[in-house]
Formats: structure tokens, C-alpha cells, sequence
């Protein structure tokens, strides 16, 4: 049976992020081709980790900057390794490619971060997004990585656009790889709650997340006290892993502005409410809580960046609005409107059944793992920049950890 090390950034936490839920999904791909699973990391587990073990899946612990990492990798000797994120690339893909010269190396961008930094950027100070903004010092180490890596998985077609038309970086090295979903059954519609049974307005995220955080900053101080003068008596439920202080002193039972926390079964509160809002003014990749939304049957209000390579053509299941008045206008017309609020809802179905249904996916990326077994010699040729960066970066950071290795003895 083929081996594939994933070096993970974090635990997998499918209940506290999107990230954790795409980890999951991987896995599952991986396992369908007959893979055997290792799962490292450098990072201690979390009381919301998922337990790896109970699917079939081995966990080592890590060491950064540690020859031990070496032995360990040799020993394992993997087929593939795949990096959670472009940060544990720099960290350990030096070392695979030393250790294990033969390994297919694929890099799961998540989403991409350098996108998201420049968005970020962009709102700091106050500016329209631009080229100057995209190139940054984030964008440039993870498109090193890219091209370092035999193989990246894109989530989002938006990213995938960027990433050759912008950054013209050979289709070959990049694979479209969204959300993997099972397709919503008629009988689950058939469960979920009426729009009559439901009430109030929820947004959710995971808090160690900045654009989270930022949208319940904007829904707090620009949206939610347009939407309260319309409907005084509805509330905003917010939950999210990993609260901190500033986020618990935006609560508000008053103003019905509710910082709830951390949730266990993000499913039952997204059924409870009506409508979910996102306005996300940074961010990147493909948003999780909209899958959750369209999941349990309940239409968003959302802005455009989060609204970012979910609907392609299709109707979405809800409103993309980026202005304060506008969204908050759409949002009680979303909530007060049963015909528009089932219309919306059925567009959220529609969306999970034809653009993330996993069996439209698995074929082709089976398929890639393949030709990259058969032809991986000719694939790195045909990657020269690629081989420019390795010399390059493997030689600087490679000795830079070493240094660091002797520093800490």
C-alpha cells in the first residue's frame, strides 16, 4: 500500500474551521486511492481536535529545526507528502527533498493566503485593492512554494484565475480542488425546519481567524443597528471557536447583538435561524460557513469577497451586497420575505448538488496522482523555475534552520 505523510499546520479541527473540514476531506480522497496515512505536526493537540486514529489515520508528533525530523521522514519513506499550507512547506520540504528525493511533493494551499494579506492591506488603509497590494511579501513566499511543490491544490476558481493569468504560473502545477460534499438528499430538505420555525440572524467563525473577527467589527458597528431599527426585535446570534475578550465586550443583549461562542453542532443553531450573515471585507479561499448555511437550509447575506468562488453561474442562495445600507436592506427583505427566503434557499441546494458534489471531482484528481507517478521525472523538468527555487531556497532555509538547530543545544 502507498504511504502519504500530511504535514499539518495544525490539528485538524473540522468543528472549529473550514480548514479542518477540507483536511478531513483530503483524507477521505486519499484513502479511496488506497493510500496509508501518516498525520504530523509540530503543534500540540487541541481539546477540539479530531481524533485522526478513529478513521485509520497514524499521528507523529514534530520537532522544527530538528535533524529528527530527517530519520523520521527517511524511515517513513512516503510515496507522497502533502504540506497543510505553504508555511509548513518552507519548514519541512527541504527537508523531504533531501530525505526522499523520489516523493511526490503536493502543497494544499488552503486558500491563498497572499490574496488575503493584500485584501487585508488594502483595507488598513483605506484603498482599492490593487497589484501593489497582491504583491507582497506573503504572496511571493507562497508562490515559491508553489512552484517548489509538484503539485498545488486550489480551492477556489477565482484563486485558480489569479494565480495563471495574473501570476502566469503553468496550469499543469495547480489543480482545482473546492470542496469535496456529499450531494443534499430530498428526504434531509425534506427535515430541516420551515421558514416559520425559525428566527433571528446568526454569523459565524472561527475567531483566530482576522476576517472574522473584522465582520463582527462591521456587522457591530455598520450593519446590525440598520438592521435592528427595521426589525427591533430580532437578534444576531454570533459563534465561533476561540473568543477573545475584545470579541465577548461586543455583546449586547439590549441591541440583540449576542456573542454566543464556541457551538458543537454548528448544524442545529444554523437550522434555528433564518438567515446567516457574512460580510467579510478581506478573506480568500472558499467560505465554510456559507457551506454550512446552504447545508441547513438557510439563505445569506454576504459580500462579494465572501461570496468568492462559491456560485460561479448559478443563482445564489441569497444576496451579494458590499455597502452597509444595501446589505442591510437585502437582509430584512431576506428575512421577512417567505417566498424570496424558500427561493434562496432552494438556489443553496442547487449549488451544493452540482458545483461541490464530491464524485465530479474525485476521478480527476485520482487521475493527476497517477500521471505524477508515472511521469514525475519529466513533470519536474518541465518545471524549471520551480528547480531555480529549490537550489536557492533549499540552500538558504536549510542552513538557516541548521543554525537555528545548533542555537537551541
Amino acid at each position: 500500500m502507498k504511504k502519504l505523510l500530511i504535514i499539518g499546520f495544525v490539528w485538524p479541527e473540522p468543528k472549529s474551521s473550514a480548514a479542518g473540514s477540507r483536511m478531513l476531506q483530503l483524507i477521505q480522497q486519499f484513502q479511496k486511492q488506497k493510500f496509508n496515512i501518516t498525520f504530523a505536526t509540530t503543534t500540540n493537540e487541541s481539546e477540539n481536535a479530531f481524533n485522526l486514529n478513529s478513521i485509520g489515520v497514524k499521528t507523529e508528533s514534530i520537532e522544527l529545526n530538528n535533524s529528527s525530523f530527517d530519520e523520521f521522514v527517511k524511515g517513513l519513506n512516503p510515496e507522497v507528502v502533502l504540506f497543510d499550507r505553504f508555511m509548513t512547506e518552507e519548514q519541512f520540504g527541504w527537508r523531504v527533498a533531501e530525505q526522499c528525493p523520489e516523493t511526490i511533493r503536493i502543497l494544499d494551499t488552503e486558500d491563498f493566503h497572499g490574496l488575503r494579506k493584500g485584501r487585508e492591506i488594502a483595507l488598513k488603509e483605506n484603498e482599492d485593492f490593487s497589484i501593489e497590494h497582491l504583491q507582497n511579501d506573503i504572496t511571493k513566499r507562497e508562490i515559491a512554494s508553489v512552484y517548489r511543490c509538484d503539485l498545488s491544490l486550489i480551492i477556489s476558481e477565482a484563486e485558480l484565475e489569479i494565480l495563471t493569468q495574473q501570476f502566469k504560473i503553468d496550469k499543469s502545477l495547480l489543480h482545482y480542488l473546492p470542496f469535496l460534499l456529499e450531494p443534499i438528499s430530498e428526504a434531509a430538505k425534506d427535515k430541516l425546519p420551515t421558514f416559520e420555525d425559525r428566527g433571528n440572524f446568526i454569523a459565524i467563525g472561527n475567531f483566530l481567524h482576522p476576517p472574522n473577527y473584522d465582520a463582527v467589527l462591521h456587522l457591530k458597528q455598520n450593519i446590525w443597528p440598520l438592521i435592528r431599527q427595521k426589525l427591533p426585535k430580532a437578534e444576531l446570534h454570533i459563534y465561533g471557536a476561540y473568543v477573545p475578550q475584545k470579541a465577548l465586550q461586543l455583546n449586547n443583549k439590549k441591541e440583540g447583538f449576542l456573542v454566543k461562542g464556541y457551538v458543537d453542532d454548528v448544524n442545529q443553531v444554523m437550522q434555528d435561524a433564518r438567515v446567516c450573515l457574512a460580510p467579510l471585507r478581506f478573506g480568500a479561499g472558499l467560505k465554510g460557513k456559507l457551506v454550512d448555511a446552504m447545508q441547513n437550509g438557510t439563505p445569506s447575506m454576504m459580500s462579494n469577497i465572501a461570496a468568492e468562488g462559491i456560485f460561479g453561474e448559478f443563482e445564489a442562495n441569497g444576496f451579494i451586497e458590499d455597502d452597509s445600507i444595501e446589505f442591510s436592506n437585502k437582509a430584512v427583505e431576506l428575512y421577512a420575505n417567505k417566498d424570496l427566503w424558500y427561493q434562496k434557499q432552494n438556489a443553496g441546494f442547487k449549488i451544493l448538488n452540482q458545483r461541490f458534489n464530491m464524485s465530479q471531482f474525485e476521478t480527476d484528481f485520482s487521475d493527476k496522482i497517477s500521471y505524477l507517478f508515472q511521469n514525475l521525472l519529466t513533470h519536474r523538468q518541465q518545471n524549471f523555475s520551480g528547480q531555480l527555487l529549490m537550489h536557492h531556497t533549499l540552500q538558504s532555509t536549510k542552513y538557516m534552520s541548521k543554525w537555528i538547530e545548533a542555537k537551541n543545544k
